[in-house]
């Protein structure tokens, strides 16, 4: 009788981009960062430095550069294996320019314009409102698209331009035959939404004025031990979590994140102790979970030999996938193959 040998299933594939728009934050970190190395471990991986979608907004060449590299190099550090996993500079593949200018002509003109991220950045950018900021999603779609990616990992505000992403695929496979794969969402571990440490009714973000009000994955120990030392919390003077206790809260979901205790543990931990001896756990914590990244970024952003040939076998693997794609989509609309 004759021996079949079964194939392991094919693993499902997830994309996830960052742009090189400034050093990541505590809660970038802790809300995505963190878990990168995970999605590596239990999916087919594909990893970008989107430094294309960065340019909507202005950038000083030299100092883009040294972000593009810097963001590689943290890829790096926070666990991605290049070997395993694909890591790639989004520029590099040509592709992704090509398949969005089709696909913006399979994009409706009113379905852009009800994109909410554009209406809240065109505020903020009023002197520079550019088309690249309006078709922004369909360059996202393609980058979802032209690696068949299954999962996509999402926040709150990226979750518009997910929908759209999956639109614009079943619209196209619908015209012509199946072509792209729908992108699902993904939904995994939830990191913590990480808060201003002196707006806690605010996201942590490394544009906020106040440079007391966000930790860089990068700070000093001495640093993060300042600032959380600082960070705004209540007059009540109890660890717990409630209603109206937002300061405390955030730093609770900080503390939750870097030790894996849940609030009932840290409560009990910090039962009968005031705010000092807590935030200095809080920093003590912060300190440890990002002392091994920084250690490792130090020495892969000063190997610029391995980060270019990181960089280059990255290209080569994702444009073998993402050319597939491109060529499909090409010989489908009807365009003369060379």
């Amino acid at each position: 009788m004759e021996q079949t040998t079964q194939q392991p299933a094919r693993k499902k594939r997830i994309l996830s981009c960052i742009q090189p728009s400034g050093i990541p934050t505590l809660g970038n970190y802790l809300g995505a960062l963190k878990n990168w190395k995970t999605l590596a471990d239990d999916f087919d991986g594909a990893f970008a430095v989107a430094d294309l979608h960065a340019i909507t907004v202005r950038q000083d060449p030299a100092k883009f550069r040294q972000q593009i590299t810097s963001v590689l190099a943290l890829l790096l550090a926070i666990g991605l294996d290049p070997e395993k996993s694909i890591l790639f500079i989004q520029s590099h593949v040509p592709a992704h320019s090509q398949l969005a200018w089709v696909l913006n002509c399979y994009t409706q003109f009113g379905e852009m314009s009800r994109m909410t991220q554009f209406k809240d950045k065109s505020q903020s950018h009023a002197d520079n409102v550019n088309v690249g900021l309006f078709a922004y999603p369909v360059l996202m779609a393609a980058d979802i698209l032209l690696y068949q990616a299954d999962l996509v990992p999402v926040g709150a505000d990226q979750k518009q331009h997910l929908e759209i992403a999956r639109d614009i695929a079943q619209r196209f496979n619908t015209l012509y035959s199946p072509t792209f794969t729908v992108p699902e969402p993904y939904i995994g571990k939830q990191g913590a939404r990480v808060m201003s440490l002196q707006d806690p009714m605010k996201k942590m973000s490394k544009s906020d004025p106040n440079p007391k009000s966000f930790i860089s994955v990068f700070d000093a120990p001495e640093v993060i031990v300042k600032k959380i030392r600082s960070a705004v919390t209540d007059s009540e003077g109890a660890v717990r979590y409630a209603d109206g206790k937002d300061g405390i809260n955030n730093l609770m979901g900080i503390y939750s994140c870097c030790t894996g205790l849940d609030y009932a543990q840290i409560e009990a931990e910090f039962q009968g102790k005031g705010y000092g001896d807590f935030k200095a756990a809080v920093a003590e914590a912060v300190v440890e979970e990002l002392r091994p990244v920084r250690e490792r970024y130090e020495r892969y952003v000063n190997d610029k030999a391995y980060l270019r040939d990181v960089a280059a076998q990255g290209a080569e693997r994702a444009s073998r996938i993402a050319d597939r794609t491109l060529q499909k989509v090409m010989k489908k609309v009807g365009f003369v193959l060379p």
